[in-house]
């Protein structure tokens, strides 16, 4: 394979990723948009994205892997195909965080709507944001950028904590809430897992771009 021929088909790779990205990310924001509607036909939209997600994962995961049995790539070409294939599947999980999102509003459905002390959807807005920014620096390679995604997961992680701590004290001081307590637990969970594949994905531009392994804290070169 040429050059020019080698270099069209990592653009494809990337547009194949960037479809994937916007399938994930429309999964994240329809479960979202169930939990504060109560609406259980988006939960249905979000049951249905979730084989296509995981088609064309396989996909991308297998242009990628032929990809490095026919060209042996070397160098920067290497470590974007191998950030490909851990992006892909960061994404992958994103979906399935939508899914299991959905599944708990579907839960919360069957009792009476109440107002819990805890702002699912500005948890929801700002891990989502993670991941635009994440992607954005994949898109424009730009390990800068990718950085900052790093300095927010502690901001969704303070969150969460916050969720957790507000949901077990209504658990304490009104049991009967406990089942819709309980799932708006688990669904700020599900929304701090999307922030750590974020930041997954921004570990692995900053490898692309720079060659530096940062995961577990390491210090960037």
């Amino acid at each position: 394979m040429t050059r020019i021929k080698f270099q069209q088909s990592l653009d494809d790779l990337k547009e194949k990723l960037l479809v994937m990205a916007g399938m994930a990310e429309q999964a994240i924001q329809r479960s979202i948009e169930a939990y504060r509607t109560r609406d259980m036909s988006i939960c249905e939209l979000v049951f249905r994205s979730e084989p296509a997600i995981n088609r064309l994962e396989r996909e991308i995961d297998q242009m990628a892997l032929d990809l490095l049995a026919m060209e042996q790539p070397m160098a920067i070409d290497l470590r974007f195909i191998l950030s490909v294939i851990r992006i892909n599947a960061d994404l992958e999980r994103v979906g399935d965080q939508a899914v299991n999102i959905a599944v708990r509003v579907r839960e919360m459905g069957a009792f009476a709507n109440y107002d819990l002390p805890v702002d699912i959807p500005k948890l929801a807005s700002l891990s989502a944001a993670m991941v635009r920014k994440a992607l954005q620096a994949f898109i424009e390679a730009d390990a800068e950028l990718a950085q900052a995604v790093l300095a927010l997961d502690d901001q969704v992680d303070d969150m969460n904590d916050a969720a957790f701590y507000a949901l077990s004290t209504l658990i304490g001081e009104k049991p009967e809430l406990t089942p819709q307590s309980l799932n708006a637990l688990i669904i700020a969970r599900n929304l701090e897992r999307v922030g750590d594949h974020a930041t997954n994905i921004a570990e692995d531009v900053i490898f692309w771009v720079r060659g530096a392994d940062v995961r577990h804290n390491t210090t960037p070169a």
